[in-house]
């Protein structure tokens, strides 16, 4: 007995939080578009640093995307060095033009001047990534889990961060042999084929690892992504690039209250949001917050390819859009020398392949489909990428 009305206990408390909420709108919304977001690592190496910069968004804005442009932004050494890094295609990410071999025995900073205020980053030690041991997957039932193992033998990082890009060859759902210049019906040429076409993604979530409550440095098998087996990615051929990177105590807490709040919210049994507090501030304007956290250190990346020959054969895509044929003939079959507008300009219908009289040859129409069922390039692109192979 008692325990039915602690249960009809609980159920009432349930249905008045449901019946009592309201939205609530936190008075800091309105003024969020002033935060500035600073995103990137200050690569000590030999490659490029790269530093996103951009303001934040209110909630019902319908941009996504507020970048800052023309700010002056500069790495500084503790004891000498100033390096510059430059918006070259103006779209807020400010790069070096070459690898910035910094010493480890010196800290670096982020300097970021904008119109109105100055920012700056707390000096950082140079974390020295050491390389990834294999990335690698398994077969699941409904799909594949990637995974990445690491180690430090000196037991110096002990904190990790990764990132992943993902690139892969996918093919539309018919391919379009033909297409109408407006006057006549012509075979494409291999440069305007659009059959197929290469995708790309990154990773959307942060990834993090820690080994400081292990006697030895050591991630093994660290779960990166999965994926489904009826998945376009994977229909031929797929890779993956993950960048690693050695982490500070308090960039690892940082980016654990950032994945908290980012990805653990929205239920009554999550967490509750946490105060992020990153290590680069306005200088100008101390009251004004700053998200973002700048660390430095040599990044290591390791990528791999995944071929359809290596998954199940039976394991077979589904194409993001419902697809069938139509027929499209010429009025006249073919008997006039004047070639009709079977596709007229501002259609989105393509033409698949010839449809041709069985006695004389001759083309009397053609099949189509819409633009979506036959051209790959509106999902991604024709070009090769140069590590592909």
């Amino acid at each position: 007995m008692d325990h039915m009305k602690f249960q009809n206990a609980f159920y009432v408390l349930i249905l008045f939080f449901l019946c009592c909420t309201k939205p609530y709108n936190p008075p800091a919304v309105s003024s969020l578009n002033s935060f500035l977001v600073v995103e990137g690592v200050i690569n000590s190496g030999n490659d490029s640093t790269s530093i996103k910069i951009s303001k934040t968004v209110g909630l019902t804005s319908k941009s996504t995307n507020n970048p800052v442009l023309g700010a002056s932004v500069t790495v500084e050494g503790e004891l000498n060095g100033i390096y510059t890094l430059t918006d070259v295609n103006n779209i807020g990410q400010y790069n070096s033009r070459t690898g910035l071999n910094l010493s480890s025995t010196q800290r670096y900073r982020l300097r970021i001047k904008t119109n109105n205020e100055e920012y700056l980053s707390d000096y950082e030690a140079v974390k020295v990534s050491p390389p990834i041991d294999s990335v690698g997957f398994v077969v699941q039932n409904n799909g594949i889990q990637l995974y990445l193992n690491a180690h430090d033998p000196g037991g110096n990082t002990r904190y990790y961060r990764w990132e992943y890009a993902e690139t892969w060859i996918f093919h539309s759902f018919y391919q379009s042999f033909y297409y109408s210049d407006g006057k006549e019906m012509k075979y494409r040429t291999p440069a305007q084929q659009n059959y197929s076409c290469f995708g790309n993604d990154t990773s959307s979530v942060v990834l993090l690892g820690s080994s400081a409550k292990l006697a030895s440095d050591v991630i093994y098998q660290i779960p990166l992504t999965e994926i489904s087996s009826t998945s376009e990615k994977i229909e031929t051929k797929y890779s993956v690039l993950v960048k690693q990177y050695a982490l500070t105590a308090d960039a690892y807490k940082f980016w654990q209250i950032l994945k908290s709040n980012s990805e653990q919210l929205g239920s009554i049994f999550s967490p509750l949001p946490s105060q992020l507090n990153g290590n680069i501030h306005c200088i100008s304007n101390p009251t004004e917050p700053v998200i973002g956290y700048i660390s430095v250190g040599t990044v290591q990346q390791k990528r791999i390819f995944i071929t359809e020959a290596q998954l199940p054969q039976s394991w077979h895509p589904d194409y993001p859009a419902v697809c069938s044929l139509d027929t499209l003939y010429y009025d006249d079959h073919g008997q006039n020398d004047v070639l009709l507008f079977l596709i007229p300009p501002g259609s989105t219908e393509q033409a698949t392949t010839d449809i041709t009289d069985p006695t004389f040859g001759e083309i009397l129409g053609f099949y189509g489909a819409d633009q979506h069922c036959t051209d790959c390039t509106l999902r991604g692109t024709t070009s090769q990428p140069s590590f592909w192979r």
